[in-house]
């Protein structure tokens, strides 16, 4: 039962946390701002008010791929937030900014994620060669590994935590003292950016749960 349970609670999170950001971003991206500029504008603002100026804001293919890229100096944005002058592509652009700014002034959870991600890239390219080794054949060695493995996703993601949610601080807070949002605008911001933050606590949950399951698997052999 416990297992089973290790399988389904992060499922049905997972999927609550997509659907409620698809919903979030649908409602708000239909809703323009009263200020008229792009997304790609508004990170681009945030990040001179923050005196930052190196930072290049291309746009990059898929939905919601935005994302920062510290070493490379490089703010993505899809393109319907490059563009776009919704709310919600202002808070998404906002927010990405808001990572920029984490970097420029050295906060530590970033610097730390940063440090984690080689680690991070090498766990999730075994987790393949375990998932078939470990369940499924049943190599109990490949057990042990499996847990080490799901040990440094699950800190990666539970170090992601703090640094989202500050961005989205950073990214609420930017957006009304640059004026580019007014207040009564800030709820469709804050709702699609809350919205976003739930689905690093699904990806939380769901690698704990992961941990806990191999865990559980290598007690019993």
């Amino acid at each position: 039962m416990t297992l089973l349970l290790l399988i389904l609670i992060p499922m049905i999170v997972g999927i609550w946390a997509q659907s409620r950001i698809s919903t979030a971003y649908s409602k708000w991206s239909k809703v323009p701002s009263h200020s008229g500029i792009t997304g790609a504008e508004a990170a681009a603002t945030v990040m001179r008010n923050s005196g930052i100026y190196d930072i290049e804001i291309v746009v990059v293919p898929g939905h919601l791929t935005d994302h920062y890229h510290p070493l490379e100096k490089r703010l993505a944005l899809s393109r319907e937030n490059f563009y776009g002058k919704s709310l919600a592509a202002l808070g998404v652009a906002a927010h990405e900014a808001g990572h920029a700014i984490q970097d420029k002034v050295g906060y530590g959870p970033l610097k730390f994620r940063a440090a984690l991600i080689p680690v991070t890239n090498i766990a999730s390219q075994l987790l393949p060669f375990i998932i078939f080794g470990g369940l499924f054949m049943g190599m109990f060695g490949l057990m042990k590994l499996g847990i080490g493995v799901y040990l440094v996703l699950t800190i990666f993601q539970l170090i992601t935590l703090p640094v989202e949610f500050d961005a989205s601080r950073r990214a609420k807070v930017e957006l009304i003292n640059s004026g580019i949002l007014t207040k009564s605008e800030a709820p469709g911001v804050i709702d699609t950016l809350n919205a976003a933050g739930f689905t690093y606590v699904a990806a939380f949950i769901s690698s704990l749960a992961n941990l806990l399951f191999f865990v559980l698997m290598s007690r019993r052999d």
